[in-house]
């Protein structure tokens, strides 16, 4: 039985993505629920699996084509099936064609390309363009010519840009930005041209938090199967700061101030794919055990690539740590329609004065950037205030006072 593969129901708001990888060529056998291929949209990457154990006996898309829901992908072949000779939609053209196709894209090159292939005598067709379009640059001729020894150098005065020393050699790779990047990019403009953002900062001793995270860390991870991370402390004391300046917790639409009864934060999470914001709903009512078991379910979800559009979704409020990373200061960019984003940075011992004494305690910067068009520089200032005391007397967030 023939059977058609084609792009599944995209997330709501998504119209269309882009195929990135097939796992399986044509002629290989495959398992039923195995993946075939990844599909990426702006927010996620979709895994296309076999419906049927069988062969896959054509594939219609190649890499890097945009495609919408129910497009055909490939076409499988149920059952045991004798293997068959691959078939694709890209014809092989004859050598000769090729060559001149080479001849024809000769023209397209950039003049140092034309030269340095002048120069050596070399034939265009060995040589693997990485540019765009798979044009030949300049560094995909120097390579070669490194890769072979100058074997093909004809006689005569070298010219001197054209040494091809390793130490001398300068690389250039064109790569096109994935559809994650590019959303990325798209919504950090976004922020930038539509909020008036504004960055106000203040310093946290977290002295105690890490005293108490020490103490009862075997314990904690002992009870409840998961570490104690400081992540949890901040996400309680974030939300007794937002139960008291309800606009920091709030959006713009239009021209009206939509104020949430719930506190649903963004938790900043980088990938290699690029950053990602899953969101913990209700964070009110979850205890400290339960946020740091729904950041670590959110981490796996990124790293194995399973994180949905409904991970990603929604969000009246967002917490990025970049002190993992080590650094020190930042200002954060607001995640629309959002109005606020919480900056923690890296925690180090600093010199401070405590009742006219100098001693070390490990100290953190704090960063609140904040739409500036409802929230005025007193509600945000005395937000980050009442985050510092929280996180400074630890038992607040137990009496929440």
């Amino acid at each position: 039985m023939i059977i058609e593969i084609t792009v599944p129901q995209l997330p709501e708001s998504v119209t269309d993505a882009t195929l990135v990888a097939w796992h399986k060529k044509p002629g290989d056998a495959v398992s039923r629920d195995e993946n075939l291929v990844d599909l990426e949209t702006d927010k996620v990457v979709l895994e296309v699996p076999a419906p049927v154990s069988g062969t896959l006996t054509e594939v219609r898309v190649g890499n890097g084509t945009t495609v919408t829901a129910g497009d055909i992908l490939a076409i499988l072949e149920e059952g045991d099936v004798a293997v068959v000779e691959p078939t694709v939609t890209t014809k092989q053209e004859p050598v000769s064609v090729q060559m001149e196709q080479a001849v024809s894209d000769t023209a397209k090159m950039s003049p140092a390309v034309r030269r340095l292939l002048d120069e050596y005598d070399l034939d265009v067709t060995l040589i693997v363009g990485s540019g765009k379009d798979g044009r030949i640059i300049k560094s995909d001729v120097l390579t070669y010519l490194e890769s072979h020894g100058q074997e093909n150098v004809t006689p005569g005065d070298p010219v001197p840009e054209l040494d091809v020393a390793p130490s001398r050699v300068r690389n250039e790779q064109r790569v096109p930005m994935s559809r994650l990047r590019v959303r990325i990019a798209e919504r950090m403009v976004e922020a930038q041209h539509t909020a008036a953002m504004l960055t106000t900062f203040n310093e946290v001793d977290l002295t105690r938090v890490i005293s108490l995270r020490k103490r009862y860390k075997a314990s904690f991870e002992k009870a409840h199967r998961v570490r104690l991370g400081f992540m949890s402390f901040f996400a309680k004391a974030a939300v007794e700061a937002l139960s008291k300046f309800p606009t920091v917790n709030a959006s713009i639409e239009d021209n009206d101030i939509i104020y949430h009864d719930y506190v649903d934060i963004g938790v900043a999470v980088s990938s290699e794919r690029g950053l990602m914001v899953p969101v913990l709903r209700s964070v009110e009512h979850m205890s400290f055990a339960d946020i740091e078991k729904g950041i670590d379910v959110y981490a796996a979800k990124v790293r194995e690539g399973t994180i949905s559009m409904d991970d990603l979704t929604g969000g009246t409020f967002t917490i990025t740590n970049g002190g993992v990373f080590g650094s020190m200061l930042s200002t954060p960019i607001l995640n629309p329609p959002q109005s606020a984003i919480l900056g923690m940075h890296a925690i180090q011992e600093r010199p401070i004065v405590i009742d006219g004494e100098i001693t070390a305690r490990p100290m953190m910067y704090l960063a609140l950037t904040y739409d500036h068009r409802i929230i005025d520089g007193r509600e945000a200032v005395q937000f980050l205030v009442s985050v510092k005391e929280s996180l400074e007397d630890p038992g607040r967030l137990l009496l929440q006072v």
